[in-house]
């Protein structure tokens, strides 16, 4: 079948049936396999036995009565080796390679693959290379019961390994397509070879070539929309570099890859499968219709939030919200829309079950620190959904990732009292910096401490302990009374992102007030709860003491947390007494 222009051929072949003239442009090395690579074909062709197992792509552009190799020719050189080895060790019995490797400017390796001479194994690096791939296959086979693996081998590339035959029109820019797949190191993924199954002018094929360009067109707005991050980032927590193409998600939630499968091909054998049994125009029916169901997720206010935290939380992944949206009640019906909701309910309530009150959990505890971060980010996304449809979407994209890559969110101390992190004079000297206008505000007579603080500042050394007996005087300047018992704890605790800035981690409630203030000013992404706990949101006016997060405040905030989370939490977050 000749290939029109920007045509492709797609499909799988068994190995015993590769045949032809296989042509190898002089703009490619000769081939360098080393006795890594020779084993590892041949153990992987041992150790899946009798079931289905397929190599990666064979790239090639048809030439008259031949086939210029593109990608694959160490692959191919290797298994017309294993065949060679195959019909000498028989004796004849098993046949020659059905296929022959030309060279354009290495004849010689040519007529020396037809019958290797380890006499001139030293004449070049490509009859080298070639010596020691046989003699690392004459050695496998010894090891490995020589007389009956010859026998399963041969059975093997006959019955169950196939090829990926990857066949591309005669106006395709041959050099251009190896420096991408081989020097630039960017194989061929399974979307694209998936999209190839489409789009080839197989034979067999149920579509012309108006619906095959109809499809391409659609397969190209899928991958566009998945491009807005809003969307991707409310699906995945994998950034795009992941996904070569972003439709690989779709993809593999349709063939069911496992999250720890790393067969770079997975996807493709899944719908070159499917291809057998089902038409073309239903499998891109299913691509379709699976995308639409995530768009309806995304564009339903109450879904986006719900799915979005689960996700986000790494509570569940998509794959096993849209197992459950999939799956049957009784009858064999699938599930309501209502059920579905319903479900995820189920699945976020579990996700912050303890077997303790929240209250007693603190920041110090590696386990306790996962679990209140959980809490308070659903906190933050329960909060905004709660606040309606036409006023906020919870940006996950923002929670997940920023430009210079993925962002970190810790727990932090609403109000800090310790100096975890400030181990030299200039994190002191700059901690003192940032609350001398705290201390200036509040103006309780503390003319003597400010000098103290710019008097230290301006010291060519400060001392730890001088610091840190400022410090606390400041400290106690800038705390509420009865703070201290509940440093870690839940009250005190919010999501923010402050990187590895230990000044401000341990910064007082004031100035970290100020500079999330100007963090705001300057369009950063705060979440939500964060932002209200700094501009005193949730703390009653005849309560709100502008400077201090004290026992007032800490009343209000779980307050918020408990009335916000009430459907989820299996009860209450104790609130504090007041102080005596």
């Amino acid at each position: 079948m000749n290939l029109k222009k920007d045509e492709i051929k797609l499909e799988t072949k068994y190995v015993g049936l590769v045949q032809g003239k296989f042509y190898i442009p002089s703009f490619q090395r000769g081939y360098r396999w080393r006795k890594d690579e020779v084993t590892r074909l041949l153990d992987d062709v041992y150790s899946n036995g009798t079931k289905n197992y397929c190599l990666q792509p064979v790239v090639v552009r048809r030439k008259a009565d031949s086939y210029e190799l593109i990608d694959g020719q160490q692959r191919l050189t290797t298994l017309f080796l294993i065949y060679k080895y195959l019909n000498k060790s028989s004796n004849g019995f098993f046949d020659e390679p059905k296929f022959t490797l030309i060279y354009e400017t290495r004849e010689k390796s040519e007529e020396f693959l037809s019958s290797i001479d380890f006499s001139r194994k030293e004449e070049n690096i490509d009859f080298w290379f070639i010596c020691e791939a046989y003699e690392t296959i004459e050695k496998w086979f010894v090891d490995h019961d020589k007389k009956s693996t010859l026998t399963n081998i041969n059975k093997y590339f006959d019955e169950n390994v196939k090829i990926i035959w990857y066949e591309v029109d005669e106006s395709e820019d041959a050099i251009a397509l190896f420096t991408r797949l081989n020097i630039g190191k960017i194989p061929l993924t399974s979307a694209e070879l998936v999209k190839a199954m489409f789009l080839s002018r197989d034979n067999n094929s149920d579509m012309d070539r108006e619906k095959q360009e109809e499809i391409s067109l659609q397969w190209d707005n899928i991958e566009k929309e998945l491009h807005r991050n809003s969307l991707w980032y409310f699906l995945t927590n994998r950034s795009n570099l992941k996904y070569q193409t972003r439709i690989d998600l779709i993809l593999d939630l349709i063939s069911n890859k496992p999250e720890d499968n790393d067969d770079n091909y997975y996807t493709y054998f899944y719908f070159d499968s499917l291809k057998q049994k089902d038409k073309l125009n239903e499998i891109w029916k299913e691509i379709q219709h699976t995308f639409l169901i995530l768009k309806d997720w995304y564009e339903d206010h109450e879904l986006y939030h719900k799915i979005g935290y689960l996700i986000a939380s790494n509570d569940k992944t998509l794959q096993d919200i849209f197992a459950l949206s999939k799956s049957k009640i009784d009858g064999g019906i699938g599930i309501t829309k209502n059920i579905f909701k319903f479900e995820l309910d189920n699945y976020i309530k579990n996700s912050i079950v303890i077997s303790t009150n929240y209250s007693d959990l603190s920041y110090e505890k590696a386990a306790d620190y996962a679990k209140i971060s959980k809490l308070l980010l659903l906190f933050n996304v329960e909060s905004v959904r709660q606040n309606g449809e036409q006023t906020n979407w919870f940006p996950f994209e923002k929670l997940k990732f920023q430009i210079g890559g993925k962002v970190t969110w810790s727990l932090e101390h609403i109000h800090a009292q310790q100096s975890e992190g400030m181990q030299k004079q200039e994190d002191w000297k700059e901690w003192l910096r940032l609350h001398i206008p705290s201390i200036i505000s509040i103006s309780n007579g503390s003319d003597d401490l400010i000098e103290e603080m710019q008097n230290a500042c301006d010291k060519m050394r400060l001392e730890r302990s001088e610091f840190e007996d400022i410090q606390q005087k400041v400290i106690q300047e800038l705390s509420a009374q009865g703070s201290t018992e509940y440093i870690h704890s839940i009250a005190n605790l919010a999501l923010l992102n402050m990187s590895d800035n230990a000044v401000l981690n341990n910064s007082t409630f004031d100035v970290k007030r100020n500079v999330i203030i100007e963090m705001d000013k300057k369009g950063h992404f705060i979440p939500f709860c964060t932002r209200m706990v700094f501009f005193k949101y949730y703390t009653p006016s005849e309560c709100n003491q502008l400077h201090f997060w004290g026992q007032p405040d800490r009343t209000a905030y779980i307050k918020a947390i408990n009335t916000t989370l009430t459907v989820f939490l299996a009860e209450d977050i104790l609130i504090e007494k007041e102080s005596g």
